[in-house]
């Protein structure tokens, strides 16, 4: 059973949401000891690498990215930005910024996706509006076309 791609954003979306609340310490969350799917358990460390990745690399750059977000929101304020819309926010602009193989298609794809999913009703459209933005200052070679 592999875990996907979507599932392990997923669970980065998660992990920086617990971290936002209650600022549990990164090795903990890690660790998933924090999942209740029990299914996560069966999964072979090496399955677990890429959402590690994202947890990691977001908290590593933490300001940084915050700092993209805030340069690219329009009338409105970081700290309204509710938590949900800001985890997926922050592990997007993580792959945006820091992972060149993914292609910023896909990141903006599964972030616009799982807003939909878990956030409020134009989660959606926030997170798509900022992460195209914050693409097109990182990719202005792709904007020409």
């Amino acid at each position: 059973m592999n875990l996907t791609r979507r599932n392990a954003r997923i669970l980065a979306m998660e992990a920086l949401f617990s971290w936002e609340i209650s600022k549990i310490p990164e090795e903990r969350l890690l660790q998933f000891l924090w999942v209740e799917d029990k299914k996560l358990q069966r999964y072979p460390e090496t399955e677990l690498i890429f959402p590690r990745l994202l947890i990691s690399g977001t908290l590593e750059h933490i300001d940084e990215i915050d700092q993209k977000i805030i340069s690219h929101l329009r009338g409105w304020e970081f700290s309204r930005i509710n938590n949900v819309d800001k985890a997926i926010l922050r592990f997007s602009i993580y792959s945006l910024m820091f992972q060149p193989d993914i292609p910023y298609s896909v990141v903006i794809d599964e972030a616009v996706n799982i807003a939909h999913d878990y956030g409020d009703d134009n989660s959606f459209k926030f997170v798509n509006g900022v992460l195209e933005s914050i693409k097109n200052e990182l990719y202005p070679a792709e904007n020409t076309q």
